[in-house]
C-alpha cells in the first residue's frame, strides 16, 4: 500500500489528525514495606505543563518509531530504566477541539505498563521519578486524568478512553473496558 493510500486527506477537507503519545506506568514491590509501588514523574517546578504534579512517564512517538519502541525510549530517558518489559493496557483518544484554522487535531495516547525489580532512577529536566505506594495515589497531586487512568491501567483488563472538551473548554473523560457492552 502506498503512503498516499492511507486516507488522511479527503477531497476538499483534512481528516481528523492525531498525534501519537505514550503513557507508561511501571510497578515494583517495595522491598521495605512489601507494598505495590508505581513509578510516577513529579513535574519540575519550572515545567510548562503539570509543574509539581505527578504524571506517568512517556511522551511523543517519533515518526520512525513504533509505539513500544517510543515507550521504551521515553522510559529510559526519563528514569534510566532500560530492561522493563512493557505491555499495552489501554488506548485513549483525545479530541482537543477545533484550532484557529478550523482543524480538529487530537492525540492518541497508548497506555503501557510493566514491572521492575530495579528501583534506582535518575532525575531529568522533566522532573523527578518517584516510587509511590499504589494505595496512596488518591491523596497525591496527580495530573487530573490519572485519578481515572491509573486504576484502569493497573487493573486486569484492557480499556479504551475518549477525552473531549465541554463548552467551557474543560476536558471530560469517558472510559470503556474491553468486553463492555457497546454504547449507543
Amino acid at each position: 500500500m502506498q503512503a498516499t493510500d492511507q486516507g488522511t486527506r479527503a477531497r476538499g477537507r483534512c481528516r481528523h489528525v492525531a498525534v501519537p503519545r505514550t503513557l507508561v506506568f511501571v510497578t515494583s514491590k517495595n522491598p521495605e514495606t512489601g507494598s505495590r509501588d508505581v513509578l510516577l514523574l513529579k513535574g519540575a517546578p519550572d515545567k510548562r505543563l503539570w509543574a509539581g504534579l505527578y504524571n506517568g512517564l512517556g511522551g511523543h512517538v517519533e515518526a520512525e518509531e513504533d509505539i513500544l519502541s517510543a515507550a521504551e525510549r521515553e522510559l529510559a530517558e526519563e528514569t534510566g530504566l532500560r530492561t522493563v518489559r512493557l505491555m499495552l493496557r489501554g488506548v485513549v483518544h483525545i479530541d482537543t477541539g477545533h484550532d484557529a484554522q478550523g482543524a480538529r487535531p487530537g492525540v492518541l495516547m497508548f497506555v503501557l505498563t510493566g514491572q521492575s525489580e530495579a528501583r534506582a532512577v535518575q532525575s531529568t529536566p522533566e522532573g523527578m521519578p518517584e516510587w509511590l505506594p499504589v494505595d496512596g495515589l488518591a491523596d497525591l497531586p496527580l495530573v487530573d486524568d490519572l485519578y481515572e487512568v491509573l486504576p484502569r491501567a493497573l487493573g486486569d483488563g484492557f480499556f479504551y478512553g475518549h477525552y473531549a472538551p465541554d463548552a467551557a473548554g474543560e476536558m471530560r473523560y469517558r472510559f470503556r473496558e474491553e468486553g463492555a457492552e457497546p454504547t449507543g
